[in-house]
């Protein structure tokens, strides 16, 4: 429900962003940053909300004890940024590494949704606008929600094995990607994994820190 409620609230801001740039949709046109942060404020509403609610009501209303969203050591999200890269530039390479040969545009394609949603960073600020929402905010928000709510709630009805790949799956699904769906799954194996090791979600929301940080980067870079 608070995942539903994340999309339609996006929706309806994203419609106001684009009334308000005069964006077109079903144009060629680079996505505008507003639209773009106007999209993941949206559903960053439904998740939060969601955490809230689960927390007051069946939690302590505390999210640092309740979902473990909070940094433990200072070690953890250097430790995690460290696995976010390792995973950016090994792992998922190395994943559609076999299926290269089949579509030689399979690189492209993997880039496409970091591109579509940089397209319009042509300034500074713009850039450091996206960074901050989609490399410090989209980590803090999903982790909780993901990491956080869901995956504790399934590590509470099934065995630790299931409740992590079901997590990662839902986590992939959430991203709307078919392309890129089978390497934010196993983004989100390794994520569950170090939320389930340490109790905490400190080094997840590292790793997927420097994972954002790393598409977006990479991508501005090339241009």
């Amino acid at each position: 429900m608070g995942f539903a409620v994340g999309l339609l609230v996006s929706l309806l801001a994203a419609g106001v962003a684009e009334s308000a740039t005069g964006y077109r949709p079903d144009s060629s046109a680079a996505i505008p940053v507003a639209v773009i942060v106007a999209n993941v404020c949206g559903l960053w509403v439904g998740l939060v909300a969601a955490s809230v609610y689960a927390s007051r009501r069946r939690g302590t209303g505390s999210l640092s004890r309740d979902f473990g969203w909070r940094i433990g050591a200072w070690w953890e999200l250097p430790a995690g940024a460290a696995v976010g890269l390792a995973c950016q530039y090994g792992l998922i390479p190395l994943l559609y590494l076999p299926f290269e040969s089949f579509d030689h545009s399979l690189s492209h394609q993997l880039s496409e949704p970091v591109n579509r949603d940089t397209g319009a960073a042509h300034t500074v600020p713009a850039l450091i606008v996206l960074v901050v929402f989609l490399a410090i905010g989209a980590p803090l928000v999903e982790e909780l929600f993901f990491r956080g709510l869901l995956f504790r709630a399934l590590l509470g009805r099934l065995p630790v094995s299931i409740a992590t790949i079901s997590s990662a799956v839902l986590f992939a699904l959430a991203h709307f990607e078919a392309v890129q769906f089978a390497g934010l799954a196993v983004f989100g194996v390794v994520l569950a994994y170090m939320a389930w090791r340490t109790g905490r979600l400190g080094m997840s929301i590292g790793a997927h820190m420097a994972f954002n940080a790393a598409a977006v980067l990479s991508v501005v870079s090339l241009r």
